[in-house]
């Protein structure tokens, strides 16, 4: 009797114990817990819900990015937003099992809304981890998603007759002529260096070239990024997006790259990015995270690491990331804009919105 009694209590205080770390100091675990990028409430809330109805983690993942694809979120999430040069809106999306470290992901992937289902359904029923364009949109809706349907919205629709009626500006080429319109567009003759010979500075401030994230904001370039430790201690993460306002089409962000946009190891915690994510897949943001943490670094140091990094070659760069250990620290980190994620736990009534300055 009085083993079953310790074996109740046991399960009782599982969502928050204590246990002794490899140099005999205590670490408070508190989960299950679900952390996203930004505000997007309702998506911290369905997955939440889902890890105290017991799915695991890769679950709770998919039903929270899922709840930000029906609610499009910031309207770069989901269907109906982010139209590239055509009009069109594509879908990326990845999830990723931190315990197994299988990753399944969709890019550019058009006339199917569920990019985290999708995404989810290449990592269960298939031996890849990526698939795009169309080919991935047939094989979603060959497991059963629902489709084809037009991506667009008339709000997205407006946008982009806007844009074209404003020459096409902003937009994501450089070193191309002709100048201030909607092209179609040829390569403008270069020096043979990176520097502008004629005033000595490199073109647009930046150490690696003329990349600048001025055209970069929350409402037309975002993510959700979403990381759950269910309550056993397993880790996934999610992310879903539209892309970027008028990128090139057949552009890929760093959304459905492994590493880059989420990166998750039970092993040791996870790492969730928003951003300019042509610029943050360059530098596997999120797997540099959770391999700072992995090396000891506190959640905290090893985000703004990560971040700095970037900065000192991109110094008009602009993203963010959250990070999260294996015991449910969590902390966030950012460059060039103000950045807000959520956070559910089991000490909350409910989810709680963190702010991080640059």
């Amino acid at each position: 009797m009085a083993l079953k009694s310790l074996v109740m209590a046991a399960l009782l205080f599982s969502s928050f114990s204590m246990v002794l770390g490899d140099e005999g100091q205590k670490e408070s675990r508190v989960y299950p817990l679900v952390v996203s990028t930004w505000p997007f409430l309702e998506a911290v809330r369905a997955a939440w819900s889902a890890t105290e109805n017991g799915f695991a983690a890769v679950d709770a993942v998919v039903e929270g990015c899922s709840a930000c694809e029906e609610l499009r979120c910031d309207g770069t999430v989901g269907p109906g937003g982010s139209p590239d040069e055509n009009g069109e809106t594509t879908i990326d999306a990845l999830v990723m099992d931190g315990t197994t470290m299988e990753v399944g992901a969709v890019a550019a992937m058009r006339y199917v809304k569920d990019g985290i289902r999708a995404a989810n359904l290449v990592m269960r029923h298939t031996d890849h981890t990526l698939l795009v364009g169309e080919k991935a949109s047939a094989f979603a809706i060959s497991m059963g998603l629902p489709g084809p349907t037009n991506l667009n919205s008339p709000e997205s629709t407006d946008k982009w007759i806007k844009w074209k009626e404003n020459r096409c500006q902003p937009n994501f080429w450089r070193n191309v002529l002709p100048v201030n319109s909607c092209g179609p567009y040829h390569p403008k003759n270069l020096p043979s260096t990176a520097v502008d010979r004629k005033e000595g500075t490199c073109p647009g401030g930046n150490l690696l070239g003329t990349h600048s994230s001025s055209h970069i904001g929350v409402h037309n370039h975002d993510t959700i990024s979403m990381a759950v430790i269910d309550k056993i201690g397993h880790i996934a993460v999610g992310t879903s997006t539209n892309g970027a306002t008028f990128k090139i089409p057949g552009r890929v962000g760093d959304g459905p790259i492994v590493g880059s946009s989420s990166y998750a190891d039970t092993e040791v915690g996870a790492c969730g990015a928003t951003g300019d994510g042509d610029i943050m897949m360059c530098f596997l943001t999120c797997y540099q995270v959770v391999e700072s943490m992995r090396l000891g670094m506190e959640p905290m140091v090893a985000a703004k690491d990560a971040i700095s990094r970037i900065a000192r070659k991109y110094p008009d760069f602009v993203g963010a990331v959250f990070s999260v250990d294996k015991n449910g620290i969590h902390a966030g980190a950012c460059h060039g804009w103000t950045f807000q994620y959520s956070v559910r736990s089991p000490d909350m009534d409910d989810v709680q919105v963190f702010t991080v300055y640059p």
